[in-house]
């Protein structure tokens, strides 16, 4: 190549790089941060007749750095005795919902409701402006194992209601199903916020991606089991969350069970 030639083409290739525009490379997507909440680090209320674990500031147990994710308020993983339970009490302004994982769960409150709910069932109460009801283990035998969580709602002084979730056949071992919904979408009851909430059973070395959109919030509360998340391990017990736009991947490393919290 001649002098002027090789100058020319050298001047001109160096102002393209000043415009980020020779030998650009395609930039490989931002890594998704992903802050994990450790089970042995939550919040512990030993009753005697009720044992629990708060993921964030709940009754006695406050701490200002875990006081909840955007709407989500409240996940207690509780397990009540048999024949042991919460007498009536109120509640106003919030979305409480109980998610039974072993035992039964008999719910009753001021709206006339009366249930007894089994393993893999949701039971979602509306609180509104003012509701009372209790939980009870009617067993006399077995224990009884569940999560209660709150979410709150979208307004205050809403008409309080009840529903319930239960799986269809199709949906009792799909990976990930909707639950709950702000819509009351794919059979899923409906929540006064904008959160979905997906339930994830897999596999030994399944897995399942979802897709968070800008501006929204995952939260990921492992059940059982352990798994990856996009890489990160977690044990049960465990929580994990972002606020990074992009896919989610959970891969089971042993049998796992999960709630999955989509929300604004």
């Amino acid at each position: 190549m001649e002098r002027r030639t090789f100058l020319t083409h050298l001047a001109a290739t160096a102002g393209l790089a000043g415009l980020g525009l020779a030998g650009e490379q395609p930039q490989a997507p931002k890594a998704m941060r992903i802050t994990v909440r450790k089970s042995l680090e939550r919040g512990r209320a030993d009753h005697g007749w009720l044992d629990s674990r708060h993921t964030f500031s709940f009754a006695e147990y406050y701490d200002p750095r875990h006081m909840g994710f955007r709407s989500l308020r409240v996940i207690n993983q509780d397990k009540v005795t048999a024949g042991a339970g919460f007498p009536t009490h109120p509640h106003r302004d919030m979305e409480i919902f109980s998610y039974v994982l072993e035992g039964a769960l008999e719910h009753k409150d001021s709206m006339g409701n009366g249930r007894t709910l089994k393993p893999g069932e949701i039971q979602l109460m509306s609180a509104g402006r003012g509701v009372t009801h209790s939980e009870f283990n009617p067993s006399r035998s077995e224990g009884l194992h569940f999560l209660q969580i709150w979410i709150q709602p979208s307004e205050r002084g809403l008409a309080p209601s009840y529903t319930e979730w239960k799986p269809s056949e199709a949906a009792r071992d799909a990976r990930k199903v909707l639950v709950i919904s702000n819509d009351g979408r794919e059979s899923s009851a409906a929540i006064h916020q904008d959160a979905a909430v997906f339930r994830v059973r897999l596999a030994a070395g399944e897995r399942i991606q979802h897709e968070l959109a800008p501006g929204r919030g995952a939260w990921l509360q492992l059940i059982r089991g352990a798994a990856k998340l996009n890489g990160t391990a977690l044990a049960a017990g465990d929580g994990a969350s972002t606020e990074d736009a992009g896919e989610l991947v959970l891969e089971a490393v042993e049998s796992v069970e999960a709630l999955l919290f989509d929300l604004a």
